[in-house]
C-alpha cells in the first residue's frame, strides 16, 4: 500500500517547473505513517483492531530494566520468515522478581530460553505475552541476563511490522516497529519508559546481500555461501527503533562536518536507483550542519547517520540509520530530524507524539527558511496552516493512543504540532526558543531518555522567563483556532487606535491569548506592530507619524488564525465629523447612530467577539437599535456602510 498522505496545497502558477518539483516535496512532508487512510475499509477496521488489542495489553518487562541486547538473526529475504535468538542483560527494579514477561507474538514460536546455561520454563499467556519463569527468586538491583531462541513468520500488523516484499525482482526484507510493532518479530521491552542502553545486531543472510542496521557496522564475514553482518550501537535506543533491513543493497558515503567533528553518511540503496539516490543525498550534509548549528551537534557523530532504501513511500527514522522510500529533500530533512527529536529525546507516550513529528515537520521548514533563496519558507508556512485550519477540531494532545491514524495525524500530530512550536517561538522570541531547545536536548533527564510535553514547556519558560501554561492549554490541549477582527481608526497623524476583537472556531477554547502582529505603513511610515492581546474588544494607540493607507494582518504568517480587517484605514482619515457616531453610550435601551453614509446592516457582538445579532437596512428605522433586552455589560456594534465598516465598543447599563 502507498505510505504518504499529501497535504493538498494550491500551486503557484508563477513557479517555474523547477520550483513546482521544489514545492511538492515540500507538500510530501512525511506524512508516512499515515498509511491506514489508504487502505480498503476491511483492512482499516483490521488495522484498527490489531492496535487496540496491542496498546491495551498488559504491561511487560515492568520489574527490569533492560540494559543490552545482542540479537542473532537468520534472515532470507525471499522469505517471510526469521529465526535466531536475543541475549537480554536487564536489571531488576523490584523485590523478588521470578517472573520476567516480554512482549512476543504467540504466532512466533519459542524453542528455549537459556538462563545460567539451564532451559528454564516459559508460557504465553495472552496474544502479545511471553512470561519467563527464574528458578529462584532476584532482590532489588540484581544484574542479570538469559537468551530466547525463537523462530517463526511475523505477523503484518501496523504499518508491516516485518514485510518481505521486492524491488526490481530482487526480494528485500525489512522492519517498521512503531508504535507497537516490535513484539510482532521479536521478544523485547515494548514501552515508552526504559530504553535500551546499548545493542549488537548480527544479521546472517544468503551471500549478495546486505544487512543494514542501528550503529556501526563491525565485521562482514562470509561463510558458506553466507554473510553475517555485525552492527554495535552504543547509544541508549527505544524498542521501536531497533530495525533491519536485507536486500542486495548498493553500498557510497557522503560526509558532514560539524563541531564534533566528521559525520559520515552511509547510503544504502537499491542499485537500480543508486544514480538518482547519489543524486540528492548529499544534500542531507547540509542538513546535518543546519540542524548541528541550530540545536546541538548531531548525536550519534561517533557512530554514523545513514539511510536504507526500503518499499515504502515515505520514511522511518530509525536511530543513525532512517529507512528511506525515496530521497527528496523535504523527506531527508524531515527523518533526519528525528535524531534529535524523537531518537536522542523520545516522546515519553504516544499522547506527546507530537515532540517527535511536531518537531520533525517544522525542522523541514526550517531548511526552507535558512538554506534556500526563494520564497518556499513562505510557501511552507502557508501551507502548513492552511492544512491546519482546514477543519476546526482536534488537538495536539492525541486523545486516543489506541488509533494509529490518530497518532500520526497529519493534521494535528504533525502540521499543528509544527506549527504550535513556531508560534511558541513568536511568543517567547529566537533566542529563548532556541536556547529552550538546546536545553531541551542536553539536559541529562531526557538526553538518551524520553519527554513529556510538561518537559519542553518547563525549558522554555525558563530561557523566556514567561509562564507558557495558558499556551499549552490552548494550543496542546485546546482545539480549533481564533479569528480576529480588527478595527484600526486614526483621527490625527500622530498616533492610529486599534481594537481586537475574537472569536474561536471550536468551543473548547473561549479565547486565545497571543501577541498579534500588525503591519502599518504609509509613505513615511512601515512597521510591524506587536499586540498583546489579553482579551477581546482590547484596544491599543500605536505613535505613529503620518496617516496610515495600509494595515495588514500577521505579514510573516506567525499565527494559526485569519482575520477579517473591518475599517479600510485608507478611507478612514477623514475628519472626525465625518466619522460615524453612536449616542448614548452608555445606554439603557436605545442607540442613535450618526453616519454620513447609508448604513446597511448593523451586528451585535458580545466581548467574546460572539455575533448575538444582525439586523439589515430593513429591520432597523432610523438609524436606532434597542439593546434594552440585552444584560448589563460591554457589546461591540459592527456596523456596515456602503462605503466601509466599523467596529463600535457600546456599554449596556
Amino acid at each position: 500500500m502507498k505510505a504518504i498522505l499529501l497535504i493538498t496545497v494550491l500551486f503557484l502558477s508563477i513557479f517555474s517547473l523547477k520550483a513546482q518539483q521544489s514545492d511538492s516535496e515540500i507538500r510530501a512532508d512525511i506524512l508516512n505513517r499515515e498509511a491506514i487512510h489508504q487502505c480498503s475499509h476491511s483492512k482499516q477496521k483490521s488495522l484498527a483492531k490489531t492496535f487496540q488489542k496491542a496498546a491495551s495489553s498488559s504491561f511487560a518487562g515492568k520489574n527490569i530494566d533492560v540494559t543490552y541486547h545482542r540479537a542473532k538473526w537468520d534472515i532470507d529475504p525471499s522469505q517471510s520468515y526469521i529465526s535466531g535468538s536475543v541475549f537480554t542483560q536487564f536489571k531488576t527494579i523490584e523485590n523478588n522478581v521470578q517472573k520476567i514477561t516480554f512482549e512476543l507474538d504467540n504466532a512466533m514460536i519459542v524453542d528455549s530460553v537459556i538462563y545460567h546455561n539451564t532451559q528454564i520454563t516459559h508460557s504465553d499467556s495472552s496474544t502479545y505475552l511471553l512470561n519467563i519463569y527464574l528458578p529462584s527468586a532476584l532482590a532489588n538491583g540484581t544484574l542479570d541476563s538469559l537468551e530466547i531462541y525463537y523462530k517463526g513468520s511475523p505477523g503484518q500488523s501496523g504499518f508491516g511490522s516485518f514485510i518481505q516484499a521486492s524491488h526490481n525482482g530482487m526480494p528485500i526484507v525489512w522492519t517498521l516497529s512503531e508504535p507497537y510493532g516490535a513484539r510482532e518479530w521479536w521478544p523485547c521491552k515494548n514501552d515508552l519508559s526504559d530504553k535500551i542502553d546499548s545493542i549488537d545486531i548480527y544479521v546472517t543472510t544468503p551471500i549478495g546481500n546486505r544487512a543494514a542496521s542501528n550503529g556501526l557496522l563491525i565485521s562482514e564475514t562470509t561463510v558458506n555461501n553466507k554473510s553475517t553482518y555485525h552492527w554495535k550501537h552504543r547509544h541508549a535506543i527505544p524498542t521501536y527503533l531497533v530495525a533491519i533491513a536485507v536486500t542486495n543493497y548498493a553500498v557510497y558515503s557522503n560526509f558532514a562536518s560539524i563541531a564534533a567533528g566528521q559525520v559520515e553518511v552511509l547510503n544504502y540503496v537499491f542499485p537500480e536507483d543508486s544514480v538518482y539516490a547519489a543524486g540528492r543525498t548529499p544534500d542531507v550534509v547540509g542538513f546535518i550542519e543546519l540542524y548541528s548549528n541550530l540545536f546541538i551537534d548531531y548525536p550519534f557523530q561517533d557512530e554514523k547517520y545513514g539511510h536504507a532504501q526500503f518499499g515504502w513511500g515515505g520514511g522511518m527514522e530509525h536511530q543513525t540509520m532512517s529507512f528511506m522510500g525515496d530521497f527528496n529533500n523535504s523527506l531527508m530533512a524531515h527523518e533526519l530530524a528525528h535524531q534529535w527529536f524523537g531518537d536522542l529525546v523520545t516522546c515519553g507516550s504516544w499522547h506527546d507524539i507530537w515532540l517527535n513529528e511536531g518537531f520533525a515537520t517544522y525542522l523541514t521548514g526550517l531548511t526552507y527558511e535558512h538554506m534556500y533563496e526563494t520564497d518556499y519558507w513562505t510557501v511552507w508556512k502557508n501551507n502548513t496552516k492552511n492544512h491546519v485550519l482546514s477543519y476546526n477540531n482536534g488537538s495536539v494532545y492525541c486523545d486516543d493512543t489506541t488509533s494509529v491514524s490518530r497518532i500520526f495525524s497529519s493534521r494535528l500530530s504533525y502540521s499543528k504540532g509544527a506549527y504550535v512550536l513556531h508560534m511558541m517561538r513568536w511568543k517567547v522570541g529566537d533566542a529563548a526558543f532556541y536556547s529552550g531547545l538546546q536545553n531541551y536536548l542536553s539536559d541529562p533527564n531526557l538526553n538518551h531518555g524520553y519527554a513529556h510535553t510538561s518537559d519542553l514547556q518547563s525549558h522554555i519558560e525558563a530561557t523566556s522567563g514567561m509562564s507558557l501554561t495558558e499556551f499549552i492549554n490552548d494550543w496542546y490541549y485546546g482545539e480549533g483556532s481564533p479569528i480576529y477582527f480588527i478595527d484600526a481608526h486614526q483621527s490625527s497623524k500622530d498616533s492610529i487606535t486599534i481594537t481586537l476583537t475574537q472569536t474561536t472556531t471550536n468551543a473548547a477554547v473561549s479565547f486565545f491569548e497571543m501577541p498579534v502582529p500588525i503591519h502599518l505603513k504609509s509613505e513615511n511610515f512601515d512597521s510591524i506592530v506587536r499586540l498583546e492581546n489579553t482579551f477581546s474588544g482590547q484596544q491599543f494607540t500605536i505613535g505613529v507619524n503620518s496617516y496610515i493607507t495600509e494595515i495588514e494582518f500577521d505579514p510573516e504568517i506567525w499565527l494559526l488564525a485569519n482575520a477579517t480587517i473591518t475599517s479600510n484605514v485608507g478611507i478612514n482619515t477623514s475628519e472626525p465629523e465625518n466619522d460615524i457616531k453612536i449616542h448614548p453610550n452608555p445606554t439603557t435601551g436605545i442607540i442613535n447612530i450618526n453616519s454620513a453614509d447609508k448604513i446597511t446592516s448593523i451586528s451585535v457582538l458580545d466581548a467574546s467577539g460572539k455575533v448575538l445579532n444582525t439586523m439589515y437596512s430593513s429591520e432597523f428605522q432610523l438609524n436606532k437599535i434597542n439593546m434594552l433586552n440585552y444584560v448589563t455589560g460591554l457589546y461591540f456594534l459592527r456596523i456596515t456602510t456602503t462605503k466601509q465598516t466599523f467596529l463600535k465598543k457600546v456599554t449596556k447599563h
